[in-house]
């Protein structure tokens, strides 16, 4: 009987280690970071973007109902990429990084409100945290 509890525990044992060493425990492939940034809105507008407003700077098309948002440049360097998932306080979905912002622009988002003026206007220019999921660099290289 003895023999026979010894040998379990050390089966048990045995498949824990196993199931650890496959990646049962592996770090995060993503790391949220955050940090503060002005955020105003925009609309599918010629009038607020460019001569063709429903083509983002990346090439994206935009449409209305979706949860887009344009980066300032300097944002980019920080790993608020093309296609990168956010998360914006005081709302409850996440948006991705659809567009590029003017030159101009620092330390700024603008969230894309489809063709809805009255909301953009509504949410004028607030400071707000955000968080932005991106690649965990160590776990892609150990990968």
């Amino acid at each position: 009987m003895r023999f026979l509890r010894h040998t379990c525990l050390v089966f048990i044992a045995i498949i824990t280690l196993t199931l650890g060493c496959k990646g049962e425990t592996q770090p995060d492939q993503f790391e949220w970071k955050t940090i503060e940034v002005t955020a105003t809105a925009y609309n599918s507008l010629a009038n607020q973007t460019s001569s063709d407003p429903h083509i983002t700077a990346f090439g994206d098309s935009l449409k209305p109902g979706l949860h887009y948002i344009a980066v300032s440049r300097d944002l980019l360097t920080k790993g608020l990429g093309h296609n990168t998932l956010v998360k914006i306080e005081g709302f409850d979905q996440t948006f991705l990084v659809k567009d590029k912002m003017n030159k101009r622009w620092r330390n700024r988002i603008d969230i894309y409100m489809g063709t809805d003026v009255k909301a953009a206007r509504s949410w004028g220019k607030r400071k707000v945290n955000i968080s932005y999921r991106i690649e965990n660099i160590l776990d892609s290289i150990i990968n």
